[in-house]
């Protein structure tokens, strides 16, 4: 493999790391906050099954860190930089929706 195509896969595998309803949520749980599963399971109202599996993904991808204490593991953001790639998302996203508003606005002109 080229190197070239090396970093489009590193790449699109990060990104892979993003794309699920989930993981996108708990990211932003933890956006100001260290959280245990448990909370973070009462918050989302998410399986812990699940969620531990969302959650072993992002710290392969290497967006969250966990600790523990006892037997209760703590999660938080590794690398707050993670927010500058979903902010743009957001705004682009944002965007299309003004987009789609206003070619519907004008479909009830007609």
């Amino acid at each position: 493999m080229a190197s070239e195509e090396l970093v489009f896969k590193i790449k699109a595998d990060f990104l892979k790391s993003l794309a699920h309803p989930a993981r996108l949520a708990t990211i932003e749980f933890l956006k100001n906050r260290e959280a245990s599963v448990g909370q973070i399971v009462s918050a989302l109202k998410l399986e812990q099954s699940g969620l531990s599996k969302h959650l072993s993904l992002l710290r392969q991808a290497g967006i969250v860190t966990s600790r523990q204490v006892g037997v209760t593991v703590y999660y938080s953001i590794r690398d707050r930089d993670i927010f500058h790639v979903l902010r743009p998302i957001a705004q682009i996203l944002r965007k299309r929706l003004r987009e789609s508003q206003t070619v519907l606005g004008h479909l009830g002109e007609r």
